[in-house]
């Protein structure tokens, strides 16, 4: 598989994972681009949000289709709505948390490696289910993340008031 190979999914179709208590579904793969990139789809409840963290290299592309999401890093600083467009470059600590009831975002890294790291860290599902929020082990979770090349820097954002 290279970029050469035509690839098209349906709303539903990839591998699916169970991701820090989210839906995260591969879309193309970094196999499928020869490294170039990867584009992820994720699926979260209300409070959902990673830790504070920062890609060594990784870019990410962040396009939310549905729902509210709250993006932190740098100067963005806001919640944003279906239609936004969020450009995260590597090095730049940041965060993000879900504030409506459920959102679903369009995530594009390059070059592609992020499909490695959910699949090291999820657990793959039969189905594109929001999983039933479960117990996070942050050293586990960090311990993966630097083998990928992701610090974490700090705790998942609070609640909003």
């Amino acid at each position: 598989m290279t970029l050469q190979t035509p690839h098209l999914l349906v709303r539903d179709d990839g591998n699916h994972y169970h991701f820090l208590n989210h839906l995260m579904t591969t879309k193309v793969s970094a196999e499928r681009t020869g490294g170039a990139m990867t584009a992820m789809e994720f699926v979260g409840p209300r409070g959902f949000g990673p830790p504070l963290h920062r890609h060594d290299v990784e870019d990410e592309l962040f396009y939310v289709v549905e729902g509210e999401v709250w993006f932190g890093c740098g100067d963005i600083d806001a919640v944003h709505r279906a239609g936004t467009t969020v450009w995260l470059p590597r090095g730049e600590p940041h965060t993000f948390q879900i504030r409506s009831d459920e959102a679903r975002v369009f995530q594009v890294t390059t070059p592609g490696q992020f499909d490695r790291f959910v699949a090291a860290l999820g657990e793959p599902l039969p189905t594109p289910e929001l999983p039933e929020p479960g117990a996070i082990d942050p050293e586990r979770v960090a311990r993966i993340a630097a083998e990928h090349d992701i610090q974490i820097l700090g705790p998942p954002p609070e609640p909003p008031a």
